[in-house]
């Protein structure tokens, strides 16, 4: 029974900030006039699918993750609804969706918990107030080098997730979570929203679109860099497991 509550806690924690990441970039981009083919929750084999008007919604297996599939985002294609066809500003928009809704969800939350413990909302927000310049040096000494990152991969997640006890633990440790999903989406890595965002600036800057050759080999090299960290962060999760 203890497995079953275990891995509902990972599904319903991971399954919902995927959902609200991925929703928001799905409803950006239909805000934005560009057409959505497919809306993913998990990956691997289809356990559901539904076809829309124009979108097919799937939940698939591996609940770790999610995409948002739209016209020509990967393509170039001679159609107005095409992501790459819409306005720069447009696409920026859509793309700094998903982890502007992750950091403000996590933060909303964090401050609703800070507001029940200490039986105050102003309180709540003192310390939540706290939390964002603790975040803020944290990030400042990452990137200066003055200090070092704890990073914690998928299994490390999972097992945190677990080992809550009591709905404030888990609910702190999802808002904890979606703050970091969020800023770690941000990092300027082909394959993250981040990654491309950065390839936006660039055409906005030279008034030129990056060519789909260079946009496909950058991100191949960006998700292998990222398969290479999950890897050895996995491997690390594992070892931490066992000590």
């Amino acid at each position: 029974m203890s497995f079953v509550i275990g891995a509902l806690k990972i599904i319903f924690l991971i399954g919902f900030l995927v959902f609200i990441h991925e929703g928001a970039h799905f409803l950006i981009a239909k805000k934005s006039g560009v057409k959505v083919l497919e809306f993913s929750l998990g990956f691997g084999k289809k356990i559901w699918s539904k076809k829309g008007e124009e979108t097919e919604y799937f939940i698939r297996m591996i609940p770790l993750g999610g995409y948002v599939r739209m016209l020509g985002e990967e393509e170039d294609v001679e159609d107005e609804r095409a992501f790459k066809n819409v306005s720069c500003w447009k696409r920026l928009a859509i793309v700094f969706a998903g982890p502007i809704i992750n950091i403000f969800f996590g933060l909303l939350l964090f401050w609703v918990l800070a507001s029940i413990y200490n039986k105050s909302p102003y309180a709540g927000l003192i310390v939540t107030k706290r939390y964002l310049v603790m975040l803020f040096q944290s990030i400042v000494g990452l990137v200066s080098g003055k200090a070092r990152a704890g990073v914690v991969g998928p299994v490390g997640i999972s097992s945190m997730i677990v080992n809550t006890s009591g709905w404030f633990d888990f609910f702190y440790l999802m808002a904890i979570i979606s703050v970091s999903l969020g800023i770690t989406n941000l990092l300027p890595i082909p394959g993250l929203d981040g990654g491309k965002i950065v390839l936006i600036i660039i055409e906005m800057i030279r008034r030129k679109k990056v060519s789909e050759d260079t946009e496909l080999k950058l991100t191949a090299l960006g998700m292998l860099l990222l398969l290479t960290i999950a890897v050895f962060v996995t491997m690390n999760d594992v070892g931490n497991l066992f000590k």
